[in-house]
């Protein structure tokens, strides 16, 4: 089957996630993806285990899951980048590459004579995507790590308990950094296919953090209210929260007014939806606290999974908080295949979330073992 991005080059000197999330979006449309890794040691997730394969092909070694998340569908090409042979090599592949990208520190790859500058004096048609944590100036020292993304962007400062900022379970800031990289580098490839001219495409993952924080950063800069942790709760919908039951907690996002009272008549509380307190979304917020303990109070008699049929059924989003095992249960009973496999191997991977119609994502090659 032919993949959208089929006769595409990446030349791919990224490590970690964000880089290797992005290329593994686009190898799975297609895309034939290089990764260049360190001899002897790779990419450093190769080591970020446990957990490890369960299921590792016959004579090879279980490879650390967080790797295998996001590199299948690529080739390794070992390089001493430090030695004039290996970038001798990695010249070699760039030639041959439409795309480059890479997540050194800011100046890494221009020291090493593979910086845009200079790829692009011989290929003027070379997409070359950099991303960064904090930028190519005032941050360009600066390691960026998820964690500490997390932490000065501001997002942790509105996740989690009041008094406890909290990070995001996963590292949500690279994993929208590597879908960023992939919308900047298919858009050069477009204005490529027009102009015959590649462009250099920069992300950095504070940036990527303040823009995804939307709704939050938005205000702030509208209205300028600096947001606060406010624990599940929503800041500007009411009720948009998780609530106990008598089993486990169930979140409840009734977003408008005709949901409000559609949940009211549901948890048997109908006299809710004509107390002037809290007819509108604006009186609700006013009135939070004592909206949010009669709510408590007439969910508390059933549990999660009963008061999930009973709005669901009454056209309320609600749901139980499942954990990840619960989750794959749910989209394969919802007629969601959340899985793949690669040919030739027992473990599966995750589905890429993309459907297309012609050219559907393709699950080719396992994450690569180190030459």
């Amino acid at each position: 089957m032919t993949g959208a991005l089929d006769g595409i080059v990446v030349a791919d000197f990224s490590r970690v996630l964000a880089g290797p999330y992005a290329t593994m979006l686009m190898a799975d449309l297609g895309a034939e993806v290089v990764k260049v890794e360190r001899p002897g040691a790779g990419d450093d997730t190769r080591s970020w285990g446990p957990p490890y394969e369960k299921d590792a092909p016959d004579g090879a070694e279980p490879m650390a899951t967080y790797f295998t998340s996001v590199n299948r569908n690529k080739t390794s090409l070992a390089v001493d980048l430090q030695t004039d042979d290996g970038r001798r090599a990695a010249r070699t592949l760039v030639e041959r590459s439409d795309v480059v990208i890479e997540n050194f520190r800011a100046g890494t790859m221009e020291r090493l004579g593979l910086g845009y500058e200079t790829l692009s004096a011989d290929r003027p048609d070379l997409i070359y995507c950099a991303i960064t944590g904090f930028g190519r100036d005032g941050g360009a020292s600066m390691p960026g790590y998820d964690l500490l993304i997390q932490a000065m962007s501001g997002l942790m400062s509105v996740t989690g308990p009041e008094d406890a900022p909290s990070k995001v379970g996963v590292a949500v800031i690279d994993v929208l950094t590597g879908v960023h990289a992939v919308a900047g580098i298919l858009a050069a490839l477009r204005h490529r296919d027009r102009t015959g001219v590649g462009q250099r495409v920069d992300l950095d993952l504070l940036s990527v953090a303040l823009s995804s924080m939307v709704n939050q950063t938005a205000g702030y800069l509208g209205a300028d209210v600096v947001p606060a942790a406010m624990g599940n709760r929503h800041p500007s919908v009411v009720p948009y929260q998780v609530f106990s039951t008598a089993d486990r907690p169930l979140a409840v996002a009734v977003g408008n007014d005709k949901l409000f009272t559609r949940m009211a008549e549901a948890i048997g509380s109908p006299e809710l939806a004509t107390d002037e307190r809290f007819t509108t979304n604006t009186a609700r917020i006013t009135n939070r606290d004592a909206l949010v303990a009669d709510i408590a109070a007439a969910l508390r008699p059933h549990g999660a999974d009963h008061w999930f049929e009973v709005l669901t059924a009454a056209g309320v989003p609600a749901g139980p908080i499942n954990d990840v095992a619960e989750a794959f249960d749910l989209a394969r009973r919802l007629g969601i295949d959340p899985a793949a496999q690669i040919p030739g191997t027992p473990t599966p991977t995750v589905r890429n979330p993309i459907g297309m119609s012609v050219t559907p994502p393709t699950y080719r090659m396992p994450p690569p073992v180190l030459p």
